[in-house]
């Protein structure tokens, strides 16, 4: 597996002052995609355990408020296992932040996975180019979803985030 590039202060993916991770390869190839630099499964950085303990130091701070892990396609096959490993231990030493992910996989798709165990929000489904709107935060086009991950597990039905609550 690999990952494409961690950013240490990330402002545009979630709410608050970040660390964000994208993950290298991406099946989807979406018109237009804002990141085409992470499709390739053999570009960017090895990703490893050094990784991880890379974005657990950066994370150490009081201001960051969470992980974002993006891509790339961070629950494709190639990428899910190092995916869950990050979101595991992310979780372990810091419960009180968040995690973000996004993925072109829709939750339905992904809610026998293992990685949504530790994430918080999921913003699914496949970028679209005729569906784009400047306007959504946090997601590119109006079909896809912010997910609260953990209500959407335990009642079993699509329960989508709200800021403020």
């Amino acid at each position: 597996m690999r990952y494409n590039l961690i950013r240490k202060m990330d402002i545009s993916n979630g709410p608050g002052v970040r660390v964000s991770i994208f993950m290298q390869g991406c099946h989807f190839h979406c018109k237009n995609c804002f990141n085409p630099e992470t499709w390739n499964f053999e570009g960017g950085k090895e990703f490893t355990d050094e990784t991880i303990e890379k974005v657990l130091e950066l994370s150490n701070k009081e201001s960051v408020k969470g992980l974002s892990i993006l891509g790339g396609e961070p629950m494709h096959p190639n990428n899910i296992e190092g995916t869950t490993k990050l979101a595991k231990a992310f979780k372990e030493k810091y419960p009180n932040k968040n995690i973000w992910t996004w993925s072109g996989f829709k939750f339905e798709e992904l809610k026998d996975k293992e990685p949504l165990k530790y994430i918080d929000v999921l913003v699914d489904g496949n970028y679209k180019d005729e569906l784009h709107d400047p306007t959504l935060k946090w997601r590119g086009s109006s079909n896809q979803r912010v997910i609260d991950v953990q209500e959407s597990l335990k009642n079993g039905e699509i329960k989508l985030f709200v800021k403020d609550k």
